[in-house]
């Protein structure tokens, strides 16, 4: 049993590292002020080829696991970049898998290369306003134009959609009345997200500024039969292919943001002086930083655990989904206390924590709520009835 990263997984870390130095915590409060997509740093980890870090060599990606781009997105949000780093290029890293594992060699060709070269943009078009994560009551259509397809419907919580041309687009093509299995019948697309047929409204929202969501409203959006994914009828399942690994990667950013908070605090507390004393002196101000350095290493253990069960081909859905929930959980406690313990200055953007505390709250919601990855658990590794 060997609890160290390889020699290749610590190449990455310190190549990703490397370029994340060039993007300084002003250049991230920056953006998170102006609400910028930060266009130069996806740039130079495309530049680079990080963006294909799980694709196939054969079209232009590394071909590695998800354990190697956990490293990378963990590296990401820990720089200081927080979710306005990593989910400016997590898309790249899960979104097109079912392209890969159901795609034709032709949509390959097409579409991967492109996408890790950043060339293109893609963004991910699941969610809807009355379904939540309820995917089975989607309403979004594609309807029947020949042999192509027109789409009509509203996503919403869309991420950087202001910024792509391509979309990932999850849409019935058989109405939920007339299929046997509630997840029968939906299709997934990959297609041009034709701004003369869609309108993409943003999103106020508390954190991640500089990374955009959305509401997107098609209007009859055209789509060529190519532009179907596998077989009609059966995006959802295609998409199951994907959510594990989305969920070791959510977990790795928020344990990255988790260690930038617990960094920050330590130092301030190494160097506040109140009282004659520097403020880490005192265990009230010791104790709570020393606990969520231990569940950070915790749970930064049963992350890697979970990739490395999906990388080796072994059933990892209960690991993924208890990293997802404890990771979220501990980041958001670093956060918080990484705030406290600044005191009033915490509160202050030039420190940086009050943004972690922000992003990282994200992780608590997204991909899939806290009591929906305990449902999980209890009922696949507890044997009891489902809740839902």
């Amino acid at each position: 049993m060997d609890f160290k990263f390889t020699e290749q997984q610590q190449s990455i870390r310190d190549a990703v590292q490397k370029i994340c130095n060039d993007f300084s915590l002003e250049y991230w409060l920056d953006h998170d002020n102006s609400h910028e997509f930060p266009h130069e740093f996806v740039d130079a980890l495309a530049s680079d080829g990080w963006l294909g870090i799980a694709m196939p060599e054969e079209y232009g990606g590394a071909g590695l696991g998800i354990s190697d781009a956990c490293v990378m997105m963990e590296t990401i949000a820990a720089s200081g970049a927080g979710m306005s780093g990593a989910s400016a290029v997590h898309i790249n890293v899960f979104g097109p898998h079912p392209i890969v594992v159901h795609g034709t060699e032709e949509q390959k060709q097409r579409w991967l290369t492109p996408m890790i070269q950043g060339k293109e943009k893609c963004c991910f078009g699941v969610t809807e306003p009355d379904a939540g994560l309820n995917t089975a009551a989607i309403k979004t259509r594609a309807e029947r134009d020949g042999d192509n397809y027109k789409i009509y419907g509203t996503k919403m919580w869309t991420s950087t959609a202001q910024e792509a041309n391509k979309v990932l687009l999850l849409c019935r093509t058989t109405p939920r009345e007339k299929v046997s299995k509630p997840f029968d019948g939906i299709s997934l697309f990959y297609t041009d997200l034709d701004r003369k047929y869609v309108e993409i409204r943003q999103i106020p929202k508390m954190g991640r500024m500089a990374v955009d969501s959305n509401f997107v409203f098609y209007d009859g959006l055209p789509v060529p039969k190519e532009d179907l994914i596998g077989e009609e009828g059966r995006g959802f399942y295609y998409l199951l292919d994907g959510i594990n690994p989305e969920r070791c990667l959510v977990a790795s950013e928020a344990v990255g943001i988790g260690q930038f908070s617990l960094d920050r605090a330590a130092e301030y507390a190494r160097d506040r002086v109140v009282f004659g004393r520097p403020i880490g002196q005192n265990q009230g101000i010791q104790h709570p930083l020393a606990e969520t350095w231990a569940k950070l290493a915790a749970v930064r253990l049963l992350v890697y655990k979970a990739a490395w069960l999906y990388d080796t081909g072994e059933n990892c859905g209960a690991e993924a989904n208890a990293a997802k929930y404890l990771a979220a959980e501990f980041g958001f406690e670093a956060a918080e206390r990484a705030m406290l313990t600044h005191g009033g200055m915490g509160y202050a953007k030039e420190y940086h924590v009050e943004r972690m505390l922000r992003e990282v709250m994200i992780t608590r919601l997204a991909p899939v709520g806290q009591q929906l990855a305990l449902s999980y658990i209890a009922e696949r590794q507890l044997g009891m009835p489902k809740s839902y």
